[in-house]
């Protein structure tokens, strides 16, 4: 407790301290100690086979695919879909195998939120996976587009590049950046609110397909 206690003492000496130049307090609190607990568990060898695992756990049908396979999966998987919607900037060559009479729908400009319920499905990139918790996080760039996008329609595709995956939370708070929006992802859109009936597609899509690449 003791050590606690003067752990907590020294981090508000030295944001509140004796007066000193900005460079001394911020070598002050540069010198306090983070040993931070990573994981409460150790998530093993194979995260991307983890994260495979606990994906699935939330219904979301996992495929994992050869990197030079990714556009032939990408195909095959939106082989029902007639019509699909894509952010701007998502990889032309994952599409490259989709037939010419599939209709692409690009949100430039934005389509309107009536617009995006008329489209039944969506195809993003990710910003990372979790594989302790089975999470895909979109922070909306490049690829990924805005939240509506992954929200309105039903069927949500999302291609995880495998070294995208990460082991835990804080391992996946590393790589974003923290001024940009994020949207974690565990599943399809699912609540058991009333008499703990599961019900899909309350708040997004019914629907979650996620491509491991790589």
């Amino acid at each position: 407790m003791n050590a606690a206690r003067e752990e907590i003492l020294a981090r508000i000496r030295a944001a509140t301290g004796p007066a000193g130049t900005v460079a001394e307090v911020d070598a002050a609190y540069a010198a306090l100690p983070r040993a931070y607990q990573r994981a409460h568990h150790d998530t093993g060898g194979d995260i991307v086979a983890l994260f495979a695992e606990r994906a699935a756990d939330y219904r979301a049908v996992v495929e994992r695919v050869p990197a030079d396979g990714l556009p032939a999966a990408v195909a095959s998987v939106l082989a029902d879909i007639p019509q699909f919607v894509v952010p701007d900037r998502l990889p032309a060559e994952w599409l490259s195998e989709i037939p010419a009479a599939k209709q692409i729908v690009r949100d430039d400009p934005p389509l309107s939120a009536r617009e995006l319920d008329r489209i039944p499905g969506v195809v993003t990139g990710c910003a990372a996976a979790i594989a302790e918790t089975g999470t895909v996080i979109l922070d909306h760039g490049p690829g990924q587009g805005r939240r509506a996008l992954t929200l309105v329609p039903d069927f949500h595709l999302v291609v995880v590049l495998a070294d995208q995956v990460v082991a835990d939370l804080p391992d996946a708070f590393a790589r974003l950046d923290p001024e940009r929006p994020h949207t974690l992802i565990s599943g399809p859109s699912a609540t058991s609110d009333i008499e703990l009936i599961r019900v899909e597609g309350v708040h997004g899509p019914r629907n979650l397909h996620v491509l491991i690449a790589g």
